[in-house]
């Protein structure tokens, strides 16, 4: 079954007025546009921006860093728990990946949404500094996402984790990589994914959709910076109609696990995500379609000063928690 919350047709929703004035402060500030810069300049920029619309980290989650095998060397990882969490208990475990066009963003800039995700779901979260574009082109995210994966619900008991109970999610690009790897983990085995947590999720790169049009420009991410993040990442033009790189595109999507998809109204992904929920349900998978008609692309990422993002956040870790779980606790 699918849960909608479309856009009432005819009625044009409204920018909500905060985000209204944080674009208007980034305009005012001179901030430039993220395909006029170099990858590490843009890098710089996101890291520099984070911090005063994140809000403060959270005292109740413990984290710890660590390095884990990958296909191409150590992969770094963050574990997230929470402090209420009994020492001997066995949590539910997402695997997060981060968004940022894989080009961009890492655990720091995506640090307060994980740690709000773990302690709304009581959960473990293993948030996975995936390599990234152009350094490393498609398919280097994919196979580090999988591999962490694999690694977290095979170690799941050493982090305080069931390996029983996985999920995966990640917010754009790592709503993107989500959904693929929960399709690999469908056709491979290896892991039992339960549950699929897809952010504003990137899951076609040769969309043309309507929102992409109508959203083009204005609303922080523009259709541009995602032509610039696509052909930072995908060398081969070939390449994008790939599962891998375009989930939406993938023959079957039957069999899969059940979803949480988040949208927001201003975005220019908007379109494609719905798309993807629509695709989920049409081939028999549970799925949850929940649009914040008055928000932009990356909004979950600013719950300092949006309380929508931290309704967001808090209902996905609900979602996870109760998906994995049953309903039960």
């Amino acid at each position: 079954m699918i849960a909608t919350y479309p856009r009432p047709q005819g009625i044009d929703m409204a920018l909500d007025p905060t985000v209204r004035k944080l674009l208007d402060l980034a305009i005012a500030a001179g901030r430039p546009a993220i395909n006029s810069l170099s990858p590490p300049e843009a890098r710089k920029m996101m890291r520099d921006t984070r911090p005063p619309v994140q809000g403060p980290f959270l005292d109740t989650v413990a984290s710890e860093d660590r390095r884990i095998p990958g296909p191409a060397g150590e992969i770094p990882v963050r574990i997230y728990r929470p402090k209420s969490a009994a020492a001997t208990a066995k949590l539910p475990l997402l695997v997060y990946f981060h968004g940022g066009g894989w080009v961009i963003g890492d655990i720091e800039t995506h640090h307060t949404m994980c740690q709000r995700i773990c302690e709304a779901g009581d959960l473990v979260v293993v948030s996975v500094d995936y390599r990234m574009a152009p350094e490393d082109r498609f398919p280097a995210s994919v196979d580090d996402c999988w591999a962490a994966t694999v690694w977290a619900a095979a170690n799941a008991a050493s982090i305080g984790a069931d390996g029983t109970k996985v999920a995966v999610g990640g917010d754009s690009a790592g709503g993107n990589l989500a959904a693929v790897v929960a399709l690999m983990a469908r056709d491979r085995g290896g892991v039992d994914v339960g549950f699929q947590l897809l952010l504003y999720p990137a899951v076609d790169a040769l969309a043309n959709t309507g929102s992409l049009a109508k959203n083009a420009d204005g609303y922080l991410l523009t259709r541009e910076a995602m032509m610039w993040f696509y052909d930072h990442y995908i060398a081969d033009p070939a390449d994008r109609s790939d599962w891998r790189a375009s989930p939406l595109r993938a023959r079957s999507h039957a069999g899969l696990p059940p979803a949480l998809v988040i949208t927001a109204g201003f975005d220019p992904l908007l379109d494609e995500g719905r798309a993807y929920a629509e695709r989920l349900a049409h081939d028999g998978v549970t799925v949850e379609y929940v649009e914040f008609g008055s928000m932009i692309h990356g909004f979950l990422g600013m719950p300092g000063v949006l309380p929508q993002a931290r309704r967001g956040l808090a209902l996905s870790g609900q979602a996870v928690r109760e998906a994995l779980t049953g309903g039960a606790g």
